[in-house]
């Protein structure tokens, strides 16, 4: 799963020990519905996938069904498709919008979107912002201020069992006893590009986890740069990422662009108590790392500034291992799935409550 799709699973396995059940509805290939014990995931069929969103004729009956029987509605933002399913089924209950993104990229269909959006955030009765820095830099939220509510993402630790030993030391012969990590997808915003820039004329060994549309281009380009110490290892199980997550030095993370909203994999980078490198895009990321306490943060598409975190977190253990604890303090302080779960909780009993009164 993703990073949304791994914070709707906490959310709704945290809510049900609380006594909140949970459905969730997507759209997908696959039509099965999957029993997770706590909560039900169901899927309507995919028709068409437009600029990244997907539609589905067959979402309006099932979002209609499942909505008559809900005390309160939770979207996830953004998702077009889910706007027109709002109004086009009329359903008046109670209703959240967790904001993940601003949308950055197409500008284009944006301005014909642009009304619907307004119309649609308008409606809701709470808009969750899952940082401040991102509540303080986004236009949009900014003409929303006085109905939202910052909840940051938070991860379970638990959900994380320790990698067995014959595991790390399988990526400990295969890559080394020191290496930089990025987890996540190979899309244009992840700033990979600029990492691998930075990597040119140094000896760092880095690996790369992960897959997406932007793969090929970046294997070319560690070729055409001749980078002998990076590898792409591809998408990896959970007990292979929590091995890496353990063995790292350090965890860079160089999106450049406001599409990266806040960084599952960097919260995890966290929660394992490593070092952060991140860049200044007014999101989550810096909320998550503080510059000099948890790690490094450098300016956007710097490639020399990269490279000098970079080079200061790998020359010097001590200072890694205080970033790396001040970091895990931080996570244990913010960013615990309990947490996030509590100030969601609360929200749902306090609407639903005002809607009955």
């Amino acid at each position: 799963m993703g990073g949304i799709e791994e914070l709707i699973s906490q959310i709704c396995s945290g809510a049900a020990k609380r006594g909140v059940s949970s459905d969730v509805l997507t759209v997908s290939n696959d039509t099965s519905t999957v029993d997770f014990g706590d909560h039900k995931h169901y899927r309507a069929k995919l028709d068409v996938e437009i600029a990244s969103s997907a539609f589905s004729m067959e979402a309006f009956r099932r979002f209609s069904s499942l909505a008559r029987h809900a005390d309160l509605i939770h979207y996830h933002f953004p998702w077009p498709f889910a706007d027109v399913v709002h109004f086009a089924t009329r359903v008046r209950k109670p209703s959240i919008v967790t904001y993940h993104s601003d949308i950055v990229r197409q500008k284009l269909l944006l301005q014909v979107y642009r009304p619907l959006r307004d119309r649609f955030l308008s409606s809701v009765d709470r808009i969750v912002a899952t940082s401040p820095n991102y509540l303080a830099t986004s236009d949009v939220l900014q003409r929303y201020r006085d109905k939202v509510e910052v909840v940051p993402i938070g991860l379970d630790p638990t959900s994380y069992p320790a990698p067995s030993p014959e595991k790390l030391k399988a990526w400990r012969d295969r890559i080394g006893p020191k290496f930089f990590l990025f987890v996540g997808n190979l899309r244009y915003y992840k700033g990979l590009h600029i990492l691998l820039d930075a990597l040119q004329g140094t000896a760092f060994k880095t690996v790369i986890v992960g897959a997406g549309p932007m793969e090929a281009e970046l294997r070319e380009q560690a070729a055409r740069l001749k980078l002998s110490h990076v590898e792409f290892v591809g998408p990896v199980g959970d007990e292979d990422k929590f091995a890496l997550l353990t063995l790292c030095h350090a965890l860079t993370f160089p999106s450049h662009l406001r599409s990266e909203a806040f960084g599952i994999s960097l919260l995890e980078g966290a929660m394992f108590g490593k070092p952060l490198i991140t860049a200044e895009i007014g999101t989550g990321t810096s909320y998550i790392n503080v510059d000099g306490e948890t790690g490094f943060i450098v300016p956007p598409n710097d490639v020399p500034a990269l490279r000098e975190a970079m080079r200061t977190v790998w020359a010097d253990d001590k200072l890694s291992e205080r970033l790396g604890y001040a970091g895990r303090q931080r996570f244990e302080r913010l960013f615990t799935a309990d947490h996030m779960v509590e100030s969601y909780v609360s929200l749902y009993r306090s609407l639903v409550t005002r809607k009955e009164a």
